[in-house]
């Protein structure tokens, strides 16, 4: 699944394709998605500019000139957001194009159909489905302090915690796991048994490796490219997630697996505590 990462890279690679830019045709060619697409996208869109793009956790935020709102768009588990040039066929998967006056084409793959594309319901603060987010992880909102606050009394283990997206946007399965790996700290403790000041390591931990994502890409996943067609480059250099019963790169222990929240973990039992 595409996480923030990916999600930021996707908006830093089409930016410069499509902001400014004006949309002459849109092509739909499967509606059923996870949400049903508008049935008035092309009325709204054609003829509109894309104004600046916006990321909020895992959404795309594509506002439009004049009176025709924001698009809400969501990668959901396989979708990814590609640049191709009018003329270039599309491919299986490949629903949604939105051609713009450049000559270039905003188009939407997904296999499993999972994303959507929405209109926003309010104004983005009272949109039912942005309202409850935590803060950007890479926000000066995001601290040890916030979670050392937020986690007093909960037994719930620390990495469904920082999960959660009423805690803190984004920190998806593989980030999560690598941050806490980072800060020395075993992914089963109880969120409330932790120390404000393990807290503030955490925090720097999972500041370093999502902002260290987005610099090389984004983490290549199956399912994922970029807005250029490029995957990304992180996974290379995973230091837990996906590396079950191998070596430690710290200190050699044998890598352990588990099951937290329903999500599989890997943690290394000598260096997190």
């Amino acid at each position: 699944m595409p996480e923030l990462p990916e999600v930021e890279t996707t908006r830093r690679g089409i930016a410069p394709y499509v902001e400014g830019q004006e949309v002459t045709e849109v092509r739909v060619r499967h509606t059923r998605l996870r949400v049903p697409v508008p049935d008035d996208l092309s009325e709204r869109l054609v003829g509109a500019r894309i104004g600046t793009l916006r990321r909020r956790a895992k959404y795309l935020l594509v506002p439009l000139g004049g009176t025709s709102g924001t698009l809400l768009w969501h990668l959901g588990m396989s979708g990814s957001l590609r640049i191709a040039r009018v003329g270039d066929l599309p491919k299986k998967h490949d629903h949604i194009d939105v051609v713009l006056a450049n000559g270039y084409v905003l188009r939407y793959h997904d296999p499993r159909r999972f994303g959507f594309v929405d209109w926003l319901q309010a104004d983005e603060p009272h949109d039912s489905r942005l309202s409850h987010l935590g803060p950007e992880p890479l926000s000066e909102a995001f601290s040890g302090e916030r979670l050392y606050r937020m986690s007093r009394g909960k037994r719930m283990a620390v990495k469904p915690f920082l999960m959660d997206n009423r805690v803190v946007v984004g920190v998806g399965n593989i980030y999560a796991a690598e941050a806490l790996f980072m800060a020395g700290i075993d992914p089963r403790r109880a969120a409330g048994r932790i120390a404000r000041v393990r807290f503030d390591r955490l925090v720097d931990a999972a500041q370093e490796v999502l902002g260290a994502a987005i610099t090389q890409g984004g983490t290549t996943l199956r399912d994922f490219v970029s807005g250029q067609g490029e995957p990304g480059y992180f996974a290379q250099h995973l230091n837990v997630y996906g590396r079950q019963g191998e070596p430690c790169r710290r200190c050699g222990a044998r890598l352990k697996h588990i099951t937290l929240g329903q999500r599989a973990s890997v943690y290394c039992p000598v260096c997190q505590r």
